[in-house]
């Protein structure tokens, strides 16, 4: 055979072979990880403030998956992956998301773990569950919960992180990075602001979130969040 069939042959051949294979010199064999929208169950009590709230669906789902990124031991999905492949297949989930329906999404992200978050707010006391469903079988393998002042909302998140790797049984995050996280300080306030940010954002309300994202990362700089996100708006 010519030596310019060959190298067509040769070609086609490697185009047709799986996107893990053609693609990467090295599959990532870290456990795949991905965090859902968190359910919102209210927020009950005499200052409540159910708008503020509500926008912390997406804002939990974003630091969640900042605070288990953290250990390098695990491989996150980001939120980006989730919404595109939520839009290009028409899986508008509502409501509260059952472990089949996880499933089926983990596997189309490349995610061996779905983990479904939930928060309430009852007078002034915050609390944030987790359900961490396997991909490979569609089973609720844990469930774990965190609750602590309003005011304590980062620190809840830090601890539910820890929780759901203590539950899967996956390595510890190193013990200094996890006093870093631990130390760090953000009021209720912040986190509302940058998920109502982001929620402006994600409905092309560019401006709307630039304002509030540039306000939220001056009163806060150490906000690596909303410092990103402040970063990724589109500019013009």
């Amino acid at each position: 055979m010519p030596k310019t069939l060959l190298a067509v042959f040769a070609l086609v051949a490697f185009a047709t072979l799986p996107f893990e294979l053609a693609g990467q010199d090295e599959t990532d064999l870290r456990p795949g990880i991905a965090v859902m929208q968190f359910e919102n169950a209210g927020s009950h009590g005499d200052d409540a403030e159910a708008e503020d709230f509500a926008a912390l669906e997406v804002g939990l789902q974003i630091m969640l998956t900042t605070e288990l990124s953290q250990n390098g031991a695990l491989r996150l999905v980001e939120r980006s992956a989730i919404q595109d492949l939520l839009a290009e297949q028409d899986l508008a989930v509502q409501g509260r998301v059952d472990a089949s329906t996880a499933a089926e999404i983990g596997r189309l992200v490349g995610a061996r773990y779905m983990v479904l978050g939930s928060f309430v707010d009852i007078f002034e006391q915050m609390r944030m569950d987790a359900r961490i469903v396997d991909v490979e079988t569609g089973e609720l393998l844990r469930a774990r919960g965190i609750q602590e002042q309003r005011e304590e909302i980062y620190q809840i998140l830090v601890d539910l992180a820890a929780a759901i790797t203590e539950g899967l049984e996956l390595p510890e995050l190193d013990a200094e990075i996890a006093e870093e996280r631990r130390e760090q300080e953000l009021p209720i306030e912040a986190v509302t602001l940058f998920s109502r940010a982001v929620r402006f954002g994600d409905a092309g309300r560019t401006e709307q979130a630039r304002e509030m994202l540039q306000r939220v990362t001056t009163e806060w700089p150490h906000f690596e969040d909303a410092q990103e996100a402040l970063q990724q708006l589109p500019t013009g």
